[in-house]
């Protein structure tokens, strides 16, 4: 996970960094993001397929694609691919998660603090298999929404499982 590219309008993008939202699809699978930097986000995955699993230092490729609406993509070593299209403003957004098929048949493989296990992620991915992708093409809900600092290492430090009771219920 390494930072070998630059935001494409990093100027663009200052109203975006530093925010932290929690977010439920529709399928009822709940996440949370952090927008670290122009480049890099922390997530956790508060339940579905992968409940639990949580990344720190994901390279993302992150634009503006209007006024409160940006998009984050980026490229697992698991080898999943996610975009998420985020509307601020409306508190909406819309996922795509393609997972290769070696996590659509064991997805706990991967429910684990990712950053201790870039191997091993990569072990797996490699051995695949890959194809056919499991696609996952929802709709959510951002439930609670705030404003952080940039590159602020306590906004996701844990596992879901060690959160305070009612971290991911908050409402704002």
């Amino acid at each position: 996970m390494s930072n070998d590219f630059e935001s494409t309008k990093p100027e663009e993008l200052t109203d975006f960094v530093g925010r932290h939202f929690i977010y439920t699809y529709d399928n009822g699978w709940q996440y949370e993001i952090y927008v670290k930097n122009d480049r890099t986000i922390d997530y956790r995955i508060h339940s579905g397929m992968v409940g639990g699993r949580w990344v720190r230092d994901q390279v993302a490729h992150i634009v503006r694609l209007g006024t409160d609406i940006y998009k984050i993509s980026w490229d697992e070593p698991t080898g999943t691919t996610v975009s998420v299209a985020v509307n601020l403003a409306d508190r909406k957004l819309h996922g795509v998660i393609f997972f290769p098929r070696w996590v659509a048949l064991d997805p706990k493989k991967t429910v684990c603090f990712q950053n201790d296990h870039i191997d091993q992620m990569l072990a797996y991915r490699d051995a695949g298999p890959t194809y056919p992708k499991l696609v996952i093409d929802e709709f959510a809900t951002i439930s609670f929404l705030e404003s952080c600092s940039p590159n602020d290492e306590s906004v996701i430090s844990c596992a879901a499982s060690e959160l305070p009771e009612g971290y991911a219920a908050r409402r704002n």
